[in-house]
């Protein structure tokens, strides 16, 4: 197995991420011909840079979710890339989505009804999956009933970012195409106050968006739209938890919930990687790069790099502002990370005060969710003190 595939397994990959930095920082992998960026700075280049690392996906990504993605916002370079992001930018603006604060505030409390009294809970299962999707459902209008198929279409394209597909993943993709064709022929002939009729109606240029480009849109709504929240909230209790302390300082002083996040998305980012192309020959580091290559940028190696922050490897909920990566940078700089740090601020909250002594449970062991990029628990058994 290489390491990027053990890496995919490990929920502790950052003692490579550590032994990479000293001794291969831009290193080409002999086997994939990829190459792998783990510095901070290499890092935030290959992200920042678009003119130089393109976000576009090689011509020869046959898989279902590069052809998904083609066209899709994520995998666009500008000038298109900033007409596409404009259209869905008014959705995730701070002041829009703090208008969801109370509609997100009334899911949390449901959730959490339905299973705060019974003292023990698999958090991903009960809670840090389904609320943000509700929430991305809702804004998407998505009727309730389907909201569980979004799961499995999720996990299918993120386990399958890389193209290594099998029939099930296949299957998946198909449904999930189809549904979305359906839904976007539905608010064609009756719109509503949703984000697939706003993206309907919008044009670029004079020209209405395309199928492709409004199936992309879909997909990366579906996913950005939940796995990195899930991921949050599970890494932030997982790491709340693992430092004693932590949760009685957030009772007692809850104004320093927001910055605790943040220092978990530096500590323990929801995305470990993102994709590049070379546009360009160019020199990263010490390594010449040839245009066409491709490219991962290791973004939760970058926000461990002790170059950059003091006791990179130390979770400190006081850490001076800092400028992690986890949301990405430049231009490609999460549309979502709005309503994830208020998803995350709001669940976080209710979950500290209404499960009082919140553990995680030893047993069964932690396993990581199935993808190189995603990076979380695929589920955490926690315990707390009934009232």
């Amino acid at each position: 197995m290489d390491h990027v595939r053990a890496l995919e397994q490990s929920m502790n990959p950052y003692p490579h991420y550590e032994a990479m930095r000293e001794t291969a920082p831009v290193f080409h992998d002999e086997r994939t011909g990829i190459w792998q960026v783990f510095k901070y700075d290499d890092v935030h280049r290959v992200l920042s840079e678009h003119a130089t690392f393109s976000s576009q996906r090689p011509d020869d990504d046959q898989s279902e979710t590069g052809r998904l993605f083609a066209a899709s916002l994520i995998n666009t370079d500008p000038p298109r890339h900033r007409k596409l992001r404009s259209l869905v930018s008014q959705a995730f603006t701070p002041k829009a989505v703090e208008a969801l604060a109370p509609r997100i505030a009334e899911i949390t409390e449901e959730l959490l009804d339905g299973f705060a009294s019974a003292g023990t809970a698999d958090l991903v299962k009960e809670f840090a999956y389904p609320l943000p999707v509700i929430v991305i459902a809702e804004l998407m209008g998505i009727p309730a009933e389907d909201r569980d198929r979004f799961k499995l279409w999720s996990d299918a394209i993120v386990s399958t970012v890389t193209g290594d597909e099998g029939e099930s993943g296949h299957a998946l993709h198909g449904e999930m195409v189809e549904y979305f064709l359906s839904m976007i022929e539905q608010r064609r002939r009756t719109p509503g106050h949703d984000l697939i009729s706003a993206l309907l109606a919008a044009e670029i240029d004079g020209q209405q968006l395309t199928v492709p480009e409004l199936l992309g849109f879909c997909a990366l709504l579906l996913v950005a739209g939940n796995e990195t929240t899930t991921n949050l909230i599970g890494n932030a209790v997982l790491t709340f938890t693992e430092h004693p302390g932590t949760v009685e300082r957030l009772l007692a002083e809850p104004e320093l919930l927001p910055h605790a996040i943040e220092e978990v998305l530096r500590y323990r980012s929801p995305v470990q990687a993102m994709y590049r192309a070379a546009a360009a020959d160019t020199l990263l580091g010490d390594q010449r790069i040839p245009a066409g290559s491709v490219l991962i940028a290791w973004i939760g190696s970058a926000n461990r790099d002790p170059r950059q922050f003091e006791r990179a490897e130390e979770y400190d909920v006081d850490r001076p502002p800092f400028h992690h990566l986890a949301f990405g940078q430049g231009v490609h700089f999460c549309l979502g990370a709005p309503l994830a740090r208020l998803e995350a601020r709001i669940a976080l909250q209710a979950m500290l005060s209404r499960l009082p002594g919140l553990t995680v449970l030893p047993e069964p062991p932690l396993e990581r969710v199935d993808s190189t990029i995603v990076f979380g628990p695929k589920q955490l058994s926690i315990s707390w003190q009934q009232a």
